[in-house]
C-alpha cells in the first residue's frame, strides 16, 4: 500500500490539446479517492497515467514516494479493474483470479490460498469452477476485483467498473466495493462520471472539467460548499437550481421574488449587480406545510407549477421562469457540458410526498435562504462559499478515515 502524488501532471496528444492540464493531487495511503466529471474531462486519461498505460507529457507521478514516470505498468505494482471486466472466457473463475499469480510464477499452494481468500471476501467460493459466461454481470465484476486483490498491489484503480450494470446491480456493487475497500485498507482511485457513485463511495472527490482540476474535497463539502458554478451543477441529484438575480442591498431580486440574505452573504455579494443564485431542490417546500418557527428562516413566493412527479416517498415540482438572455445562454452551455441538455429555464423543487400541489395551478412555496449560494456569472466563482466550514467537513472525514485505517491494519496484524 502506498500514497500517490501527482505534481503538475500534463497530457498532450499529437494535436497539442491538453487532455489533462496541470493537475496536482495528493492521495493518502489507504484513501479512497474518486475522479469524477462529465465525458471528456480527462479522468480516465489521468487514471491511465497513474497505472502507466499513457505517457506523461510533463510533471511527476510518485507512488510510495518514488517517481514512476519511466516505469512500465508491471513495475508499478498496481491492480486495475476495467469497465468491461476483461475476463478470459475459456478459463474458470479460479483461473481468472489466479492469472496474475501464474504469470508471476507463484507456487500452486500460495495460488490456491490467495484465490480462496479472495473468493471468501467476495462470496465467490461456490462459483470458482464456473466460466464467466455462466455468471451475472455483478459476479463477473467481483471476479475482476478478485484478480486485483490476489496481486496484493500497492493500490487499486477502478475505471468506471459499474457502468455496464443495471441500476439495481450498480447499487449493490457500490456497497460491495465500499465494504471491500474499508476491509482491505488499500489506496484506491476510482473513476466515474456518475456523481451518485462519487458521493457514496469516496473519502474525497476530485472534480475535473476539460482536464483542469476544479475542487478536491469530501462529498459533503462539495455538496454544501462548492467552489464554483460547475461543481455546484455537477454534484447533486436532482441538480442545483440556478436563478438570475439582481443585488438590492441585503436582498436578491429573483424571478420568484426577493430573497433576503444574512450579513455574511450580503457582504460577499456587495458590489455586484447581476448574479446567479444556487438553490438545491431540497431547500424548498410547500409553504402550507412549513412550521412557523422554520418559516422565518426563509422566504415565501408564489409560482405556477408546470409538472409534478410523485415517487412515493418524495415529490418534485417543476417551476418555469424567465431569465436574461446572457444568463440563459450561460446556463444552457453549462447544462450541455454536464450532459443534461436542459430544454428550458426551470427550477426543480422537492416537496413533501403528502403535498397536494397540482400541475397548471399557482402555489405558494417556501425556500431556505440560509443555504443559498451566489455565483459571479462572469467567472462562475461561488461568492458566498464558507471555505473554513468546508475545510472542517473534509478534515472530519480524514480523521475518521485515518482511525478506521489504523483499526483495519492493526486487526490484520493481530489476525496474522
Amino acid at each position: 500500500m502506498a500514497a500517490i502524488t501527482m505534481n503538475h501532471i500534463v497530457k498532450r496528444y499529437g494535436d497539442g490539446f491538453p487532455a489533462v492540464n496541470d493537475v496536482s493531487l495528493d492521495i493518502a495511503d489507504g484513501e479512497f479517492m474518486i475522479l469524477v466529471g462529465p465525458s471528456g474531462c480527462g479522468k480516465s486519461t489521468l487514471l491511465r497515467m497513474i497505472v502507466g498505460l499513457e505517457d506523461i507529457t510533463s510533471g511527476d507521478m510518485l507512488i510510495g514516494g518514488q517517481r514512476v514516470n519511466e516505469k512500465s505498468p508491471r513495475e508499478r505494482n498496481l491492480s486495475m479493474v476495467f469497465q468491461n471486466y476483461a475476463l478470459y472466457p475459456h478459463l474458470s473463475v479460479f483461473e481468472n483470479i489466479a492469472f496474475p499469480l501464474r504469470l508471476a510464477g507463484t507456487s500452486d499452494a500460495e495460488v490456491k490460498k490467495r484465490v480462496q481468500d479472495a473468493a471468501d471476501v467476495l462470496e465467490l467460493r461456490e462459483h470458482l469452477e464456473r466460466k464467466p459466461a455462466n455468471l451475472s454481470g455483478g459476479q463477473r465484476q467481483r471476479v475482476a476485483m478478485g484478480r486485483a486483490i490476489v496481486r496484493q498491489a500497492d493500490a487499486f484503480l477502478f475505471d468506471e467498473p459499474l457502468s455496464n450494470l443495471d441500476a439495481k446491480l450498480r447499487g449493490q456493487m457500490r456497497t460491495e466495493i465500499a465494504r471491500l475497500q474499508r476491509r482491505l485498507g488499500v489506496t484506491t482511485v476510482y473513476v466515474t462520471h456518475d456523481q451518485t457513485e462519487a458521493m457514496t463511495l469516496g473519502d474525497r472527490v476530485a472534480v475535473l472539467r476539460k482536464g483542469v482540476l476544479q475542487q478536491v474535497a469530501s462529498p459533503r463539502e462539495l455538496y454544501e460548499q462548492p467552489v464554483n458554478l460547475f461543481v455546484a451543477g455537477f454534484i447533486g441529484s436532482p441538480p442545483m437550481n440556478f436563478l438570475p438575480a439582481t443585488v438590492q442591498g441585503a436582498a436578491l431580486r429573483t424571478p420568484f421574488g426577493d430573497l433576503h440574505l444574512d450579513d455574511r452573504r450580503a457582504k460577499a455579494v456587495a458590489g455586484h449587480d447581476l448574479v446567479i443564485v444556487g438553490l438545491r431542490p431540497g431547500h424548498f417546500e410547500d409553504a402550507s406545510l412549513v412550521e412557523e418557527d422554520k418559516r422565518r428562516h426563509g422566504s415565501v413566493f408564489r409560482a405556477m407549477v408546470d409538472v409534478t412527479e410523485w415517487l412515493g416517498d418524495q415529490q418534485y415540482a417543476y417551476i418555469p421562469f424567465e431569465a436574461p438572455a446572457e444568463i440563459t445562454a450561460q446556463l444552457r452551455d453549462l447544462s450541455r457540458e454536464l450532459d443534461s441538455d436542459q430544454m428550458r429555464t426551470q427550477a426543480i423543487v422537492e416537496i413533501d410526498a403528502m403535498s397536494r400541489l397540482r400541475e397548471g395551478r399557482e402555489a405558494e412555496f417556501w425556500v431556505d435562504t440560509r443555504k443559498a449560494h451566489v455565483f459571479d456569472p462572469k467567472t462562475g466563482t461561488n461568492l458566498t462559499r464558507d471555505a473554513e466550514a468546508g475545510a472542517r467537513m473534509t478534515e472530519e472525514v480524514a480523521q475518521e478515515r485515518a482511525e478506521q485505517l489504523t483499526e483495519t491494519r492493526e486487526g490484520r496484524v493481530t489476525a496474522g
